[in-house]
């Protein structure tokens, strides 16, 4: 497993590589919130050999950069050219892409707006159609005027409370989220965080859901049955939209099923794979 940092337009992002090269094309994983590339420490141990693994922390996120000195926070556009540039950078032409939360959105969006570099989709736990995490999108409506006031710790426990309803073992998910977490009070601080809080309800969100019926790679959707931020009916909404997809529900996954259910969900990335 090797980790390093490429510079993207003075934002710096830290990725590992892992996996075997093969036949097929790279497989790159791409986080939720409020987590990092530690993430899919199961999953990565898990997957098929055969396949380059590229697991990244997005910008903002884990040991990557903020580094977005304009006015506005980012939006989901700007992550989306973060991940297009990284591709470039690593001469990755076309990848199979497996996102969870936030990060199966931009999945969602580098399908429909760059469709060349997309070879297969694995949408996990994702918001779409506009419809957003609603714990999480509440606590964005409400930090979003004073979250300096907060300071980086204490709104990170904030997202710590909330997030960790989203996992089946609570201990496991106290374990992830401190790693995850502890960048904001350490290195990121609070601009950062409040800029992913905003982004969990990014209006860029909608638009996409128009595009989805142009997806033409293989698809599949996976979702946890007991996910409490987003319903299962938006997973089984996602894979109606896209031609082909498939759906696989979790019975007993929350919202990070990544970290909930690691060995289904490389079954079905692994099936996924093999289309």
């Amino acid at each position: 497993m090797r980790g390093e940092f490429v510079d993207l337009g003075g934002t710096r992002i830290y990725y590992y590589a892992a996996g075997t090269r093969g036949g097929g094309d790279p497989v790159v994983f791409l986080h939720g919130f409020p987590g990092s590339s530690h993430s899919w420490r199961q999953m990565i141990s898990l997957m098929p050999e055969g396949r380059r693994l590229v697991v990244v922390d997005l910008m903002g996120f884990g040991r990557s950069d903020f580094g977005f000195e304009h006015s506005a926070p980012p939006r989901l556009s700007d992550h989306v050219e973060l991940v297009r540039q990284l591709l470039d950078d690593l001469s990755i032409s076309k990848a199979a892409i497996v996102g969870h939360g936030i990060g199966g959105t931009i999945a969602q969006s580098i399908a429909v707006s760059h469709p060349d570099r997309v070879s297969a989709l694995c949408l996990c736990s994702c918001p779409a159609f506009g419809i957003w995490p609603h714990r999480l999108a509440r606590m964005a409506r409400l930090v979003a005027p004073g979250g300096r006031l907060f300071g980086p710790a204490m709104l990170a426990s904030f997202v710590h409370g909330s997030a960790i309803r989203g996992y089946a073992d609570h201990e496991a998910g106290r374990r992830s989220l401190d790693v995850s977490l502890r960048a904001y009070p350490a290195r990121l601080g609070v601009d950062a965080l409040t800029a992913q809080l905003a982004l969990q309800r990014d209006a860029e969100i909608v638009g996409i859901g128009a595009r989805l019926t142009t997806i033409d790679v293989p698809t599949a959707v996976v979702w946890g049955e007991r996910d409490p931020f987003l319903p299962v009916s938006l997973g089984e909404r996602l894979a109606a939209a896209i031609p082909g997809a498939t759906i696989d529900l979790l019975p007993d996954a929350r919202h990070f099923i990544n970290e909930d259910a690691p060995e289904q969900c490389v079954r079905v990335a692994a099936t996924l794979l093999s289309r």
